[in-house]
């Protein structure tokens, strides 16, 4: 089976600063929305955080992010980094992308434990790419 021709944009590295300014702002506000028992908003943040820095690391170490409307392109992306933890990485972030729907479309809101298990990940998601951009 051939790989996918997976739908990137090229980007400067001096948009990583960019990316990671948004994967924080939305970090910060994330864990405020959990300690707020907010867990419908803890979930959007968490999406939009792990969305944010997976397209930092990204741009980082290949000079490209995802433009793709799937989403789950996007854990390709990450899975394809000449990294040590990067497939470990490209599961988690699937793991969060997965959720996508459940989070931000249907109708029942999101529970204690699926929020908190989605901060965890995305939370994890965000440090180690904060480690890698340094």
């Amino acid at each position: 089976m051939a790989p996918k021709d997976l739908k990137i944009k090229r980007e400067d590295r001096s948009a990583v600063e960019d990316y990671l300014k948004k994967a924080a702002d939305n970090y910060d506000q994330m864990l405020s929305a959990i300690r707020s028992d907010n867990y419908n908003a803890a979930g959007t943040l968490a999406l939009q955080c792990a969305i944010s820095s997976a397209d930092a690391v990204c741009v980082f170490e290949k000079g490209v992010r995802s433009i793709s409307q799937d989403h789950l392109d996007l854990c390709d992306l990450v899975d394809s980094l000449p990294l040590g933890e990067a497939k470990e990485k490209g599961r988690s972030l699937r793991k969060v992308i997965a959720k996508k729907n459940l989070i931000q479309y249907e109708r029942r809101n999101i529970h204690q434990s699926e929020a908190l298990e989605v901060v965890k990940i995305v939370a994890r998601f965000y440090q180690w790419v904060r480690e890698q951009v340094r």
